[in-house]
């Protein structure tokens, strides 16, 4: 059934959540599932929640105390790789095991601020902690002493806009700008990239740009790039001409530039991934908002070329959404079913293969997500860092929590996990965009 929402309400809803965290009104009166529930490949598809306004909870950004840090698993210990960093959202670990920052945060977008709806919602991003400017640059941390701290923070490509994927191929670095790919020359060790870059092809973006990250992956013969482009709204309200090319992943041939679609209807993918086991391509895409506190969950699928997941039409397959319109029963019927639902509004962003981590059992054969955090579900959900276990190329089991205290017991973020990376020694890096960290995971001391 279709769900309405005055867009005056809603805004003065979320306005008014901006001076609290706690939830407002009668918004979140309808039912929470057991995180259990909605979490697996047989997720519970809960009722849409026929709320007059839909859950509103922030988390406000504050910052890591002097002293404080995450909370690792048992048997992993958590150290600042580096500190003092502006806006760290993705990370990128080059073969010399330096590691490369994308600090970054969202272009102007002028189109998507219009309304009271619009400015309300920049108000809610900016008591989450991302309405700070775009440092618009990569920044090069290196260990030199391999004792777990960088001791060289240098600036390695500057005056981007707003970068997020970044990929190296030979000595072709390639970035994702939000609105188009990069490639620049790169030699082993240097610090710093003085030479222009070159176009490789544009990516959407323009004045709405409402999802503005823009990641990248090689493939593994470095042929092809894979870049992810969010929609450009919730649920296709702006129109679906506002939508071209977007809720996607491209295929870009990397000698030519040209591209193509490879795979659709994927709300908002950022981490991809290559599972060796059975060579496909792996991304967390998060979901669409406003149904309730258990819809729709966010989730982890292998993706297939030419593939629709149904965005914004159907949401876990073939459950239709009945505010897109018109409406399509022809591309419902087509839509797959994601691999595994990783919860509603957990906002999975990070993902990387664990490959062969250092980390002990059962952090071996699986992949560990980065899990932004709500702001529209009560309790809150994600601000941690998760592991799902494979098998057969497939997940195997439930998530396994690898880093959390991201939030205060007064339901503050101290920090708001985001990319995901294995670094040089095999052990888990994690860029941290609240707190301007970048974390380092490794096996707990015996």
């Amino acid at each position: 059934m279709r769900v309405f929402v005055p867009t005056s309400l809603l805004a003065t809803t979320l306005l008014a959540a901006c001076g609290t965290s706690a939830l407002l009104g009668p918004a979140g009166s309808g039912p929470v599932a057991s995180p259990s529930d909605t979490v697996g490949a047989n997720p519970r598809i809960e009722p849409v929640d026929k709320q007059l306004v839909p859950t509103v909870q922030i988390a406000p950004a504050i910052g890591w105390p002097s002293t404080a840090k995450p909370v690792a698993a048992p048997g992993l210990a958590v150290t600042a790789f580096a500190r003092g960093l502006d806006h760290p959202r993705w990370l990128h670990v080059l073969p010399n095991g330096d590691v490369l920052v994308a600090e970054t945060n969202a272009p102007p977008k002028p189109e998507d601020a219009q309304g009271i709806k619009g400015k309300a919602m920049k108000t809610v991003q900016a008591k989450a902690g991302a309405g700070v400017p775009s440092a618009n640059r990569i920044v090069l941390l290196r260990d030199t002493d391999r004792d777990g701290v960088a001791e060289t923070k240098r600036v390695f490509l500057d005056g981007l806009n707003s970068p997020f994927g970044m990929a190296l191929v030979g000595s072709d670095l390639y970035v994702a700008n939000t609105d188009a790919v990069m490639k620049f020359p790169y030699e082993t060790g240097q610090t710093t990239i003085t030479a222009p870059g070159t176009k490789v092809t544009d990516l959407p973006a323009g004045s709405l740009n409402h999802h503005w990250t823009k990641n990248i992956v090689a493939s593994p013969d470095g042929r092809m790039l894979y870049a992810t482009v969010g929609s450009n709204s919730n649920v296709a309200e702006n129109g679906m001409d506002a939508e071209e090319g977007r809720a996607a992943i491209w295929e870009i041939d990397r000698a030519s530039g040209n591209k193509r679609l490879y795979a659709t209807g994927l709300r908002n993918p950022n981490g991809m991934a290559w599972e060796p086991a059975t060579g496909r391509l792996w991304t967390v895409s998060n979901e669409r908002d406003e149904i309730g506190n258990d819809l729709v969950p966010d989730y982890l699928t292998s993706v297939s070329r030419d593939a629709f997941y149904g965005w914004p039409y159907s949401y876990f397959g073939q459950h239709v959404d009945e505010r897109a319109k018109p409406p399509r029963p022809d591309l419902v019927a087509k839509a797959v079913r994601p691999d595994y639902a990783l919860g509603a509004h957990v906002a999975a962003l990070g993902l990387v293969y664990a490959g062969k981590s250092a980390l002990p059992a059962p952090f071996a054969n699986g992949m560990f997500i980065g899990q932004h955090g709500s702001w529209n579900r009560k309790p809150l959900v994600g601000y941690k860092v998760v592991f799902v276990p494979f098998a057969a190329g497939k997940p195997s089991g439930p998530p396994v929590d690898v880093l959390g205290g991201f939030v205060s017991e007064r339901g503050e973020a101290f920090g708001r996990p985001v990319g995901v990376a294995i670094d040089g020694r095999a052990e888990l890096l994690v860029a941290d965009d609240v707190g301007n960290t970048v974390w380092r995971v490794t096996r707990a001391a015996q």
